[in-house]
């Protein structure tokens, strides 16, 4: 069977300017931005980048019809969409009709692939690098599996391996190597329909674990090595970078929203109390006077609300196994897929459910290595609010189209993935008549 592969997005030109939009849809929030991309000078420290991003709108929408990064309530969803997008292009005094749209739920994951191709013994050109990576593409084929990334991790000639780029080289044997990142096809299509439900077209979808990385790594620690764990509301994404190249991606459905519901439970309140006593007061990370600092907590009873003061370490009590998990976890999948050694130098802890305080000190407890917490790195003209970790994946995929070119798709083997019903502009023009009229 075919693999199905998700709309590719054209690289955009290192001279040109360009207006993009892109969507975050998560569990807990939905971010729209509008960004003008001007060109820029090469840079020391992100490499990779060859524009500048400057926010020209923003909008942020409590998610809803979403739970462990997939679409649940198409409605609830659509509407989510709509409010934010509604937002950003007020701010930015344009149109939206086309976004770059993350991945996060679905089952995530990686797997590599190798082929080998025959060159005789001459030059290797253009069309060897693109013969080899089709073999390699060609054994991608997944039953029900949507492709959002082929990467080409590195190449090999003859007996030397870990050639970046090996055209003009003369050998025998051309060898790539070649990641791919896909998702539940279900899963990609009904994330596709929603935003399409809202009248907007998906230049790309995009592993939000991928986009965090774009955000908040440095070129140094994507080709040293680091494994980036983006903490959402309801999912934990994992992306390992090494030698300048994204290797590995997974994602599990455990989140700070988990949390929240911890505390609700364990203290018998309502989920938005819970949340409020989690922002202010939670940490993972007890301390001496925890015992004696109250906090004040509105509980559910026979007669209605009443307020009582429970000392903060109960708090803590509550918090710390839950982040203890969710990092153990991440800790226990980075080793099965082998990818320990190679991502423990360095962890950089990123979304929403990352704030939370003491975070990177059980981080560090667990993994035995550098933590820090990753914000986006180089955008201008972001409020305050939008310089936290929660916005990292927001904002990497404003960087994607930059690093665009170096995925690997061959339209003519593989298809697009369709079948939402919603491709065409004719069945645009049916739905803007059925919404108008």
């Amino acid at each position: 069977m075919t693999p199905i592969i998700t709309p590719r997005l054209k690289p955009i030109s290192a001279r040109k300017s360009a207006i993009l939009s892109v969507l975050d849809i998560g569990t807990s929030k939905v971010v729209c931005l509008v960004a003008r991309l001007i060109p820029a000078e090469p840079s020391e420290v992100l490499r990779g980048r060859t524009h500048r991003c400057r926010i020209l709108g923003i909008g942020h929408q409590r998610s809803r019809g979403m739970k462990g990064g997939a679409v649940v309530d198409m409605d609830e969803a659509e509407n989510a969409i709509r409010l934010a997008v509604d937002a950003a292009e007020r701010m930015a005094g344009v149109q939206v009709e086309s976004v770059i749209v993350n991945v996060t739920g679905g089952r995530v994951g990686s797997r590599h692939f190798k082929a080998q191709i025959s060159i005789d013994g001459r030059a290797v050109g253009e069309s060897d690098l693109h013969r080899v990576l089709e073999a390699a593409a060609a054994q991608t084929e997944r039953d029900g599996r949507a492709v959002l990334h082929a990467l080409p991790t590195g190449f090999s000639l003859d007996a030397t391996d870990g050639i970046r780029d090996p055209k003009g080289m003369i050998g025998t044997t051309l060898g790539a190597d070649l990641h791919v990142v896909s998702c539940d096809g279900a899963a990609a299509r009904n994330l596709m329909l929603v935003v399409e439900r809202c009248h907007l077209d998906i230049e790309a979808m995009v592993s939000t674990a991928y986009a965090g990385g774009l955000s908040a790594l440095v070129d140094d620690e994507a080709d040293l090595g680091t494994a980036l764990v983006d903490m959402g509301g309801g999912t934990t994404s994992i992306g390992v970078f090494a030698g300048g190249h994204l290797t590995h991606v997974d994602a599990f459905a455990v989140g700070g929203h988990h949390v929240t519901m911890d505390i609700a439970r364990g203290l018998t309140i309502k989920l938005s109390d819970a949340e409020r006593l989690k922002t202010l007061y939670g940490t993972c990370m007890a301390s001496a006077s925890d015992d004696r600092e109250t906090i004040a907590v509105s509980q559910a009873g026979d007669e209605g609300d009443h307020v009582s003061h429970l000392p903060r370490s109960q708090l803590v009590r509550i918090i710390r196994p839950r982040v203890e998990e969710t990092l153990e976890l991440v800790r226990d999948r980075l080793k099965a897929a082998g990818f320990a050694a190679e991502s423990g130098r360095r962890l950089v802890l990123t979304g929403g459910a990352s704030q939370l305080t003491g975070l990177p000190d059980v981080a560090r407890h667990i993994f035995g290595s550098q933590v820090r917490i990753g914000r986006p790195l180089g955008i201008q003209g972001l409020p305050e609010s939008a310089k936290s970790p929660a916005f990292s994946a927001a904002l990497g995929l404003l960087v994607f189209p930059q690093v665009a070119g170096i995925e690997h798709f061959e339209p003519r083997r593989q298809g697009l993935l369709q079948g939402t019903g919603t491709d065409g502009y004719i069945s645009r023009m049916g739905r803007w008549l059925m919404d108008s009229f």
